[in-house]
């Protein structure tokens, strides 16, 4: 995999350089496909670049609440006694990889950091116990959970289509619920494939008797502290649990009662949940604090891209370039086919836009407004741009970038691995979409 290692390393550049670059490509390509001049483009623009503020708050709020969700006392105390459970190597691979994947279909936030976190308690673990684990694969088995993350209940895409007053609704005049995107029997029997498919892929190519194996080379366990000394009566405030508990039964009355009376899940509600859930666990305000603030440093680069999503958003509205996209899409498209072409062009365009939400942003409204003109269902459009962009992702280094950051490790280290799960996942994602046609 040394090709793809030197490719990703040394020509990708940041996330942010490809939104900036992404930008000028789209007004440009405004300029010489549509009739509009350049005082529309720049307009179409700048009016576009609040446009993803809500949406912007709500993508950044799933990552920073599942990284504090993950390092919560209790879930990182249920992490430890996970780590535990593997008894063999091959076990220790394939047991990082499920609950990694079973954490992104909860949250992409808290699939992301547990799987990294998993495979450092089943390496310290299987250390003391004898295993000869190669922790890199340990890592990029715990990353390659996240390739069904927008197959679960954080799915940008999905969640935004099912949000009332959205982008995606707004265009299509409706909602789509997600019991026909993340809850479709289609959807759910692809996610349980997948995790099959990519388990055994994974257990093919874990090294061998006899093979190099590099082995965790730091102390796992988590040594970080939280200063909760009470000193004042402010301080004894802030070190109550009361507090961070009633406002965590206040929302969890609230997210009862929203489905009690008939309310669907929405990005709101997802994030409301997770929040509970968090003032429910955490000891004080204090911990809450300092999980936030080590949390929030993964949201900057996130916050600063979503405004030029907007803006390229408003160029493709304002100039008509959205139409000439979607002619192009439905000149080469078929009903039968348009799924797969779907999920393979967000494939390609995730390596430009990492970001779920702000792919759904760019790519949505244009994939949409072909599958209507096809008359292919919105769901089957809406889960080919998930597909393709949680396939790449694999490949695609910004989302790797925190994991390798809490595991000490390189692109490289990892990238081999995770290449055999962007192919066995693919392959499923293809045939899933080929199967399911023009609609479900």
């Amino acid at each position: 995999m040394r090709p793809v290692n030197l490719v990703v390393e040394r020509y990708i550049p940041s996330a942010l350089a490809f939104a900036i670059t992404l930008t000028f490509v789209v007004a440009i390509l405004a300029l010489i496909l549509t009739d509009a001049g350049p005082v529309e483009v720049i307009n179409g623009w700048g009016d576009g670049l609040s446009g993803l503020l809500a949406f912007m708050t709500q993508m950044a709020l799933i990552l920073l609440l599942g990284h504090t969700l993950a390092n919560t006392g209790p879930v990182r105390k249920a992490l430890a006694r996970l780590g535990g459970l593997p008894k063999t190597v091959i076990q220790a691979y394939l047991f990082v990889f499920v609950i990694a994947a079973v954490a992104s279909l909860i949250s992409w936030g808290l699939g992301l950091v547990v799987g990294v976190l998993v495979a450092k308690e089943v390496a310290e673990q299987g250390r003391q116990k004898g295993l000869n684990l190669h922790f890199p694969l340990l890592v990029a088995a715990g990353y390659s959970g996240y390739v069904i993350w927008h197959m679960g209940y954080s799915g940008s895409g999905t969640l935004t289509a099912a949000t009332e007053g959205s982008f995606i609704a707004e265009q299509l005049g409706r909602t789509i619920p997600i019991s026909e995107t993340i809850f479709s029997w289609w959807n759910m029997t692809a996610a349980v494939v997948t995790i099959l498919v990519v388990a055994l892929a994974l257990a093919l190519v874990a090294p061998r008797r006899g093979d190099k194996v590099i082995e965790l080379g730091f102390d796992a366990r988590n040594t970080d502290t939280i200063d909760d000394e009470v000193v004042t009566p402010a301080d004894r405030i802030d070190a109550s649990r009361i507090l961070t508990l009633l406002v965590g039964l206040a929302l969890t009355a609230y997210i009862v009662i929203h489905y009690v009376q008939g309310g669907t899940a929405g990005l709101d509600i997802v994030n409301w949940t997770f929040l509970a859930l968090i003032f429910l666990l955490v000891r004080n305000p204090f911990e809450l604090i300092t999980l936030v603030k080590n949390a929030a440093s993964n949201v900057g680069e996130i916050l600063l891209q979503f405004p030029l999503y907007a803006g390229i958003m408003g160029i493709l509205a304002t100039t008509g370039l959205i139409t000439v996209f979607s002619d192009f899409v439905v000149s080469v498209a078929t009903p039968a086919t348009f799924g797969v072409l779907a999920f393979l062009s967000a494939g390609v365009v995730n390596f430009f836009v990492p970001s779920g939400g702000g792919q759904f942003a760019v790519q949505g409204p244009i994939m949409l407004d072909a599958a209507q003109r096809l008359g292919v269902d919105p769901s089957v459009a809406i889960m080919a741009i998930a597909y393709g962009d949680q396939w790449t992702n694999m490949i695609q280094p910004f989302w790797a970038l925190p994991v390798l950051a809490i595991a000490a490790l390189k692109m490289r280290d990892i990238l081999g691995y995770t290449m055999v799960t962007l192919i066995a996942s693919g392959l499923v994602f293809g045939v899933t979409m080929l199967l399911v046609g023009s609609g479900a």
